[in-house]
């Protein structure tokens, strides 16, 4: 009984393509843009090499906006995967 319940919550799958990338791509640029705008304190901690590319974040402001990228991006991913369009 349980077992038939896991099979059928089991998530349309997908082969990785470009696509896929320029999702993720897209997602990571969109979380930079709510991090940006949002982070109180986003030159608080250590400095990256050349944060001019990153909007001038500090380390963990960059780690904050790509956690939220890939969150956002995993979900955009199964999402479209599920729908049919990747």
């Amino acid at each position: 009984m349980l077992t038939t319940l896991f099979a059928a919550a089991d998530p349309a799958t997908f082969s990785w393509s470009p696509k896929c990338a320029m999702i993720m791509i897209t997602c990571n640029g969109i979380a930079y843009a709510i991090a940006r705008a949002n982070i109180q304190k986003p030159n608080d901690g250590f400095e990256i090499p050349n944060s001019k590319f990153y909007g001038g974040l500090s380390h963990a402001s960059v780690v904050g906006a790509n956690c939220l990228g890939h969150i956002f991006g995993i979900g955009a991913i199964l999402g479209l995967a599920s729908r049919g369009v990747l």
